[in-house]
């Protein structure tokens, strides 16, 4: 792969921490088309980390700098967090590598394929009720009291959370752009869900910096026009939050989406409006629909709350105050798309999977050659024997050579016809046939 090494992966890699990162940036043509959307729709597809997720990036940074000062110590500190599933995962990851003892808090809600994840990486799962002293913070904190050599790294605290995507993500997006044969090298709008917050703030902390610090980007914005005849002078910055959180406004409420929304306000979110310019809600029926399409439109196995992410985004684009960057084929609008669809495969609203409208035909040619419905493989010879075991009782009135209709050897027609149907074709047990009959292969049935 060419390019520079710091956003791909040069060579052989020391270890899985090395793949942490360095994820694509893949356009969302298909979806932008359908939308009718002009602007160059854009994921960055978080899921393609080692781990699975976006979170892998402030795990390993969290645990490299908890050694550098050391906080941790190998060989004797013990990693507890409370999480969603997706940072646990990152640290599992770093703490199978690096040899430290882990142990995840983790709610009742989240998936069992982030429980069966954790567990193959060697954590113990502590699980906990959502909102209550016994939630998964305040079952961290206890264990953190009494385990000798306890750590609690902290992402709702922790400032390296927003500084790995101050560092890491912004500096990738821009890598993507710039050496991308798109018009534009600009991020015109980015998009990210909100959990701990440290996503969205730390890239768009770099971001408002890039702006600020860099002359061309300033001049460059400063000259750039929208369709409209504004005036583009800023990135648009926009937070996704789910209906039943209150980071974006609201009451507190239940929801099914994972890994964005809380009910508290973690420490490293930062929500200044200088900062972020809008926060959208959403509910879980367009997100998990939205994640639904994605896969089948894009090819990328998402997790929900990226199906939350890019359904806001359109929702904004096809808004008055999106409409200028959504008709602008110069525009880039960065969806950040968290995690795969690996961790949510037995939830029911992933389960339920309608079939394509667009395929109905071919499930009925389908249907119609194979004579049963597609997802019944033993629909078909089911019915056959019943149908020919729902003969057999009458042989029993049948009479020795008396009864007129025999066939072969004096067998009745209907029975011959019911082994066929049967395809007898190997020995049948004397418990299976009529009293007086003897096995019908031994007579050349």
């Amino acid at each position: 792969m060419s390019g520079n090494s710091a956003y791909h992966w040069p060579g052989v890699l020391s270890s899985a921490l090395d793949a942490v990162g360095c994820t694509p940036l893949i356009r969302l043509d298909r979806i932008a088309k359908e939308e009718g959307l002009e602007c160059n729709l854009l994921g960055k597809c978080e899921f393609f980390s080692v781990g699975g997720s976006v979170k892998d990036r402030i795990a390993k940074r969290m645990v490299e700098e908890a050694e550098k000062t050391g906080r941790l110590v190998p060989g004797k500190s013990v990693v507890i967090e409370p999480t969603s599933g997706n940072t646990g995962i990152g640290l599992a990851l770093c703490c199978a590598i690096k040899g430290y003892k882990c142990i995840i808090t983790l709610p009742a809600k989240m998936s069992l394929e982030k429980e069966v994840m954790l567990r193959a990486l060697g954590a113990i799962i502590v699980r906990t009720p959502w909102d209550s002293p016994e939630s998964h913070i305040g079952v961290a904190q206890t264990l953190q009291r009494s385990i000798p050599g306890g750590v609690i790294l902290d992402q709702y605290s922790n400032p390296h959370n927003p500084l790995a995507h101050y560092h890491s993500t912004y500096a990738e997006i821009k890598y993507s752009l710039e050496s991308s044969s798109l018009p534009s090298k600009t991020i015109d709008m980015l998009v990210a869900g909100a959990g701990t917050g440290g996503t969205i703030t730390g890239i768009a902390r770099a971001i408002r910096d890039n702006e600020q610090l860099s002359p061309a980007a300033a001049a460059a914005a400063a000259t750039t026009s929208d369709p409209q005849g504004g005036q583009r002078k800023r990135a648009k910055i926009i937070a996704v939050d789910p209906e039943g959180s209150i980071l974006g406004g609201g009451h507190v409420g239940n929801y099914e989406v994972e890994g964005i929304g809380y009910d508290f306000f973690p420490e490293v979110l930062d929500p200044s409006p200088t900062l972020i310019d809008e926060w959208l809600k959403i509910n879980d029926k367009d997100s998990f629909a939205m994640v639904k399409r994605i896969i089948r439109t894009e090819a990328l196995f998402v997790g929900g709350s990226s199906g939350s992410a890019l359904s806001a985004t359109l929702r904004y684009l096809h808004s008055p105050a999106g409409a200028s960057i959504a008709k602008d084929p110069t525009a880039n609008v960065v969806v950040i798309l968290p995690d795969g669809v690996r961790n949510y495969m037995s939830k029911p609203w992933f389960l339920e999977q309608a079939d394509e409208p667009a395929t109905a035909d071919m499930r009925d040619t389908i249907r119609n050659i194979i004579g049963r419905e597609l997802n019944e493989p033993g629909a078909k010879a089911e019915s056959r024997e019943v149908e020919a075991e729902n003969k057999l009782p009458a042989v029993a009135e049948v009479t020795e050579g008396k009864q007129a209709g025999h066939g072969h050897d004096g067998i009745p027609h209907f029975l011959e016809e019911a082994m066929r149907e049967l395809s007898f074709t190997g020995e049948m047990t004397e418990e299976r046939l009529p009293q007086g009959w003897t096995n019908p292969v031994a007579m050349g049935v």
